[in-house]
């Protein structure tokens, strides 16, 4: 049975709940459009603990070991956050500006804008054959493709990166669209109202000093350029 994507009060909506996104699939459909993370954790301990919330490269795996499929974050083992991490619930948000309301007053302003919240307990993965299926996938969700064209890592590059999954059972999404929601007096005064579209651009790829020919298939596929 598919989960529902709110099935705890952690993750269900409290306002605007009508932009609420009902479908798994369309959580999977955008977490593998988005590019940054934010992952929300605790560190220190004792009257020194308090809260961080840092960017980080992610991928998701639907079909991945943990309820509801797996989201892996990956970085340096000496990570101090990546450390706390480790067994504690964390909060991971991915999002999408998609335009900017300008409303007829300064209080119905807004963005347009997809938005998730994962929370879970992060494990740390462990299992080579997992450990190496992540690290590619979060390489792959960066520039499709890109992981089998590389060498492999080495033992020192593994030992010196921790991967960490979270489960998505416990995830939410909410969307915005359109443009703005003004009291009709706003609008009878004629004050100009609307949406101001933003979309990301890729730009041609750029060759650094020691590059050898031209960019390779993948590279240009992710900016949507032609094979060379």
């Amino acid at each position: 049975m598919t989960l529902p994507l709110s099935p705890t009060a952690r993750t269900s909506l409290g306002r605007s709940p009508h932009r609420a996104v009902s479908e798994r699939a369309q959580l999977h459909a955008f977490l593998a459009d988005g590019l940054v993370a934010h992952v929300g954790v605790v560190v220190g301990e004792g009257a020194a603990a308090h809260p961080v919330v840092l960017p980080t490269a992610y991928a998701v795996d639907p079909e991945g070991p943990d309820e509801g499929g797996t989201l892996y974050l990956h970085g340096s083992v000496a990570a101090r956050w990546l450390r706390a991490a480790v067994g504690a619930t964390i909060c991971v948000t991915v999002t999408e500006v998609d335009g900017v309301v300008t409303a007829r007053s300064a209080f119905h302003h807004s963005m347009n804008y997809r938005s998730a919240v994962v929370i879970g307990a992060a494990r740390e993965v462990l299992d080579a054959d997992e450990r190496g299926r992540a690290l590619d996938a979060i390489v792959d969700h960066l520039v499709p493709g890109r992981a089998a064209t590389l060498r492999p890592s080495t033992r020192k590059e593994l030992a010196a990166t921790i991967v960490l999954a979270v489960p998505l059972a416990e995830a939410s999404m909410k969307a915005r669209a359109g443009g703005p929601v003004d009291d009709p007096e706003d609008v009878a005064a004629g004050t100009w109202g609307g949406h101001l579209p933003v979309r990301r651009v890729w730009d041609a790829p750029v060759p650094d000093a020691d590059a050898h020919g031209a960019a390779p298939a993948d590279v240009r596929a992710r900016v949507g350029l032609t094979p060379a």
